[in-house]
């Protein structure tokens, strides 16, 4: 997938600048897909020349003028029709299993600490999620929201961000028990 298609089902949520947008993927797409502002801005140049979003000028006194993006019918239809296509497999690549998988004979609380930053990371991720949460709800319960909002897409990539960190988190927990059992015991053992 392309970084098109997470511009475009981030432009459902309604006209936005490309702040805005770098904002709602810092919050709520990054969970899924990344991006930095540079390739965004790209992208909207691209999506713009193709006819897939609406690009406006909005004049503005004191700050420099910002660009407005809009959704165009072309563009609706190119991502309906690419959420109905299957997606590929997911391809994970992460520096930190590539660092554990080669910690043997490395040093264990150089490992433990890259663990620690990897939860603690998730946990800040945890805290943003749910104020994305809360916002979404807007007072309500879930089964409420998810029977009578207009859009739950974005409720649902939330629930699947928020399974992977608390995931994340049990991983670590787990590895930091592993790592605690087996040096504490190297060390009483004089191995």
């Amino acid at each position: 997938m392309s970084l098109k298609y997470a511009v475009l089902a981030a432009l459902l949520e309604g006209e936005s600048s490309g702040y805005d947008l770098a904002k709602i993927f810092d919050v709520s797409v990054s969970n899924f897909w990344s991006a930095t502002p540079q390739q965004l801005y790209r992208e909207l140049e691209r999506l713009a020349g193709d006819g897939l979003i609406d690009a406006r000028v909005v004049q503005q006194e004191r700050r420099p003028n910002k660009r407005m993006f809009t959704l165009t019918e072309a563009g609706l239809r190119d991502l309906h029709a690419f959420a109905a296509q299957p997606p590929k497999p997911i391809a994970i690549r992460d520096e930190l299993m590539v660092k554990v998988q080669a910690m043997d004979g490395a040093d264990p609380a150089a490992t433990r600490a890259l663990i620690e930053e990897r939860m603690e990371w998730s946990r800040g991720k945890l805290a943003r999620y749910e104020r994305l949460r809360r916002h979404l709800l807007g007072g309500r319960d879930e089964a409420q929201y998810l029977r009578d909002a207009e859009r739950i897409g974005p409720y649902l990539t939330l629930m699947a961000g928020r399974s992977l960190e608390e995931s994340n988190l049990r991983w670590g927990e787990q590895v930091l028990d592993i790592l605690d059992r087996r040096f504490d015991y190297a060390d009483r053992s004089g191995n």
